[in-house]
């Protein structure tokens, strides 16, 4: 391979942490989350019921999502609503999405 083409690559460092932000986000309940978190704020108890899991296991699942980045929260009263943190995270949903919606193929 030429010196060109790779000129423009992320170096394996960035990648590494890259690999490392994939990993978190790859679960389901990390998913909905997100895919609802990209529609509007939403509770610890709105995740949890949307998820159909215990508001404890909601909990633990945003804290690593808010640990790496990709979501803030503010206080409202005794409730903390969560919010997208990362703008990139649309075009990973998307992608998601279009691999995997209605319609795809049923084939990975």
């Amino acid at each position: 391979m030429t010196e060109s083409v790779t000129d423009d690559l992320l170096d394996m460092e960035m990648l590494g942490q890259a690999a490392e932000c994939l990993r978190t986000l790859s679960h389901p309940h990390r998913l909905r989350m997100i895919q609802i978190l990209l529609r509007e704020a939403c509770s610890v108890g709105g995740l949890a019921h949307a998820c159909e899991i215990p508001s404890n296991m909601a909990s633990e699942h945003l804290r690593l999502l808010k640990d790496r980045g990709f979501l803030t929260c503010t206080r409202q009263g005794r409730q903390v609503f969560y919010h997208i943190a990362e703008p990139g995270l649309v075009h990973i949903m998307h992608c998601v999405e279009m691999r995997f919606g209605s319609g795809s193929s049923d084939f990975l």
